[in-house]
């Protein structure tokens, strides 16, 4: 039996899906490329797909699934049909995103300086006391203009009503954006004619921009810029390296650097040389031994003292992940109205406190319902997705969560939308989520598109790349012709 590349027996099912309407209809936004591949010749979407594939292999694309018995290296699967955003969608996602990082950033300043958000009674103040993100080296920062969270990944979905939700934020360091520019680098290759007529927003500008962000921390006119890496070990080191090669500037590790005469200097064969800005990819903890973990070899020791003398600017700054606590993560929406006077325009997931008596009760009577996570794992680790749990695996669970309340939260189990997949030369739906990527320099930007991370496994809402996941190319369609030309 021939494999059959096209959609004409493609089954949504009965979830929301990204390119095709309630009546089996391709949307607006997906028309062209639904009839070009509909279009192609049998065996040439497949061909195409692995085209692209060997092109990521030989770009080393690839992350780090820690654990793994088979072996830590792996290329980041990728599946050659884009997810599509309307332009509406993406005016409102952008508008929600843009809301939201101001409110984050003003609530990271707010809990390191007069926590008037604690005063008034909006965040509990034992939430913020048993934060395990909360850096106390950290009171009283003021990063240069006032900007905490300069590089955010704010994890969406979209649910069975058709609406978009804040699934998580990511302000500590973020990953994920060399593989958007890379899905688009071998998308547009595949498909330029498709790509051109369906008006899609080009994403090349984000490391000019990123440049930029960090440029504008400092005073010089001409500042030296460096990407701080872990090492070659780290899950990322690929998106380290590329990003640092995209902006034209050093990437480093920790034993690069030296702290003198009250300034960060990189080793360089000319002598040493002072360094403006660190975007660093390390977490706090281990950035500087002097002031958080004693035993890291991976920072340098004395940088924080730097940083508090406005010497050095450091991006994101220390102290940004308490905002992506779980547990406070449920508070958005009210910092979004303490700060900014404002109804948030993206919502949150409908989010159950595990520290709040009443919550903790109604999660552990429907365990087998809801979505548990920890507060601060990520990567899809420390999870529990009730529906697809053993009895064992719940009452695991239910006992982590009475031990230690204010470490859980749970969400009901949503429907996210669902994105074709080619499966054995034919197409099947798969879950997916958005990552966009927001910048705050001079003006907060939201890169036009993002990170579709894709469930490959058939049933499964984990997208996460540790967990399975792949990832697509995500086509924003342009309302107007100058968004073309950004």
């Amino acid at each position: 039996m021939q494999a059959d590349h096209t959609f004409h027996k493609y089954d949504r099912e009965q979830f929301y899906d990204e390119l095709f309407d309630q009546n089996g209809q391709p949307r607006m936004g997906a028309r062209v490329l639904i009839n070009r591949i509909n279009a192609l010749p049998p065996g040439e979407l497949k061909q195409r797909q692995s085209a692209i594939d060997r092109a990521l292999l030989r770009m080393g694309i690839t992350f780090t699934v820690y654990g793994n018995e088979q072996g830590t290296e792996k290329i980041f699967p990728f599946d050659i049909v884009p997810r599509i955003v309307e332009a509406e969608d993406w005016q409102v996602i952008e508008a929600g995103l843009k809301q939201r990082i101001e409110a984050l950033n003003r609530f990271i300043a707010d809990v390191y300086h007069n926590q008037e958000i604690i005063q008034a009674n909006i965040l509990p103040r034992e939430i913020l006391a048993k934060a395990k993100s909360y850096r106390q080296q950290c009171q009283g920062l003021k990063p240069p203009h006032g900007i905490w969270c300069h590089i955010t990944g704010t994890d969406l979905i979209r649910h069975s009503d058709g609406k978009i939700y804040v699934l998580e934020d990511n302000l500590r360091c973020p990953s994920g954006v060399s593989y958007v520019l890379q899905n688009r680098m071998v998308m547009k290759s595949s498909f330029p004619q498709a790509f051109k007529d369906s008006c899609v927003r080009p994403v090349d500008s984000y490391p000019s921009r990123l440049y930029d962000t960090l440029s504008h921390l400092s005073p010089s006119q001409s500042p030296t810029i460096v990407v701080m890496t872990p090492g070659i070990y780290n899950s990322a080191y690929y998106e380290h390296a590329f990003l640092a090669q995209q902006m034209g500037v050093e990437l480093v590790e920790g034993r690069d650097l030296v702290v003198k005469d009250g300034y960060v200097t990189m080793r360089t064969t000319d002598g040493f040389q002072r360094v403006d800005v660190i975007y660093r990819r390390i977490d706090d903890d281990f950035i500087d031994p002097q002031s958080f973990r004693a035993d890291s070899m991976l920072g340098v020791p004395g940088l924080m003292e730097v940083y508090r003398r406005g010497n050095v600017a450091l991006a994101n700054a220390p102290g940004t992940g308490v905002a992506d606590d779980k547990v406070i993560y449920a508070y958005v929406p009210d910092m979004i109205r303490f700060y900014l006077g404002e109804e948030p325009i993206l919502p949150n997931v409908p989010t159950y406190v595990c520290e709040r008596p009443e919550d903790r009760k109604y999660v552990l009577a429907h365990l087998d319902e809801l979505v548990v996570k920890a507060a601060n794992e990520a990567g899809g680790y420390g999870m529990l997705i009730g529906p697809h749990s053993t009895a064992e695996e719940r009452d695991e669970f239910a006992h982590r969560i009475q031990a230690d309340p204010r470490n859980y939260i749970a969400q009901p189990t949503l429907a996210l939308s669902r994105v074709p997949v080619m499966v054995n030369g034919h197409f099947e739906g798969r879950h997916v989520d958005l990552r966009p990527y927001v910048l705050y320099g001079k003006e907060i930007w939201v890169l036009p598109g993002g990170l579709t991370r894709v469930a490959l496994k058939k049933g499964s809402l984990v997208v996460n790349s540790s967990q399975g996941g792949g990832s697509k190319d995500t086509w924003v369609v342009a309302a107007t012709e100058s968004e073309m030309d950004e």
